[in-house]
């Protein structure tokens, strides 16, 4: 009898792929749980705050000019030397002169005129203009004119100049009252020192009532006011005027004891109420 032989074994299946193992779970430390929780909370209500805070309307036109409105009334206002300034520079008159002098020549000179009427004329200090043989103006727009004198009170030193040929527009500067100034009141002058047209110097008042002898003809006035703003040549028959930009005077002369013709603080103006009844302009 034949026997057979076994038949294989049947291959084993392959081994199946291994089951990979859980992570391992990172535990919050006990130490960070309740700020965790702390900070959802947190969020949360930031979250609710925002969804109802009211959301804001556009911006339209009229916000941007009541900003700029708001921001334009906000501004300092200039400080008031240039408010005085701007006010009375186009009343200011350049005033040059010419004389004969001793040796036979020509002499020149400049002042400073303000015009007070509405008809244009021109108050100045008598010595700018007395024993002229011509007198130019120059007014603030540039133009310029041969002058008259109309009025003349020595006593006073003040004098009144018109223009033979005016321009069409000339306006008058504001009259004020002398007797509101004391001492220490801020106190302006403008003028045309050394020729220097329109230049504006600022002080004080220093005194009042004070007197004056001019040393070329021994007069004395008096009643004068005081300033330390600078009064220097070619600022004589200008306007001394207020805070509020008023004329309060007409200067006159400046003081200085080393006998040089320069300012060193003490300059003196006629009082407009004074100037202007020698002037024979009306009352105001």
């Amino acid at each position: 009898m034949t026997v057979l032989p076994d038949p294989p074994p049947e291959p084993a299946p392959p081994p199946a792929d291994p089951v990979p193992a859980a992570a391992p779970r990172r535990r919050v430390p006990p130490r960070l749980g309740p700020f965790v929780a702390g900070l959802a909370v947190m969020l949360l209500v930031v979250l609710l705050v925002n969804a109802l805070r009211p959301q804001p309307a556009p911006v339209t036109k009229g916000d941007v000019q009541q900003a700029i409105a708001s921001a334009l009334a906000s501004q300092t206002p200039p400080p008031t030397a240039q408010l005085v300034y701007a006010g009375i520079r186009p009343s200011i008159v350049l005033i040059d002169t010419k004389r004969h002098a001793a040796d036979g020549t020509e002499a020149s000179a400049e002042g400073t005129g303000v015009v007070v009427t509405d008809q244009g004329e021109i108050m100045t200090a008598n010595h700018v203009v007395d024993g002229a043989t011509s007198i130019t103006l120059t007014f603030a727009d540039g133009t310029r004119s041969s002058g008259t004198i109309t009025t003349q009170d020595a006593s006073k030193d003040i004098a009144v100049v018109t223009a033979d040929q005016p321009p069409a527009n000339i306006p008058p500067a504001v009259l004020g009252n002398p007797g509101s100034m004391a001492i220490g009141s801020d106190a302006y002058i403008v003028g045309n020192p050394f020729g220097l047209y329109g230049s504006l110097s600022a002080g004080v008042v220093s005194g009042l009532d004070r007197s004056f002898k001019r040393q070329d003809t021994g007069q004395v006035m008096q009643g004068l006011i005081q300033v330390d703003a600078a009064v220097n040549p070619g600022n004589s028959g200008g306007p001394l005027l207020d805070a509020n930009g008023a004329v309060v005077g007409i200067v006159t002369a400046l003081i200085n004891p080393t006998k040089q013709d320069v300012f060193i603080g003490i300059g003196l103006a006629v009082p407009i109420d004074v100037a202007g009844g020698a002037a024979g302009l009306p009352p105001y």
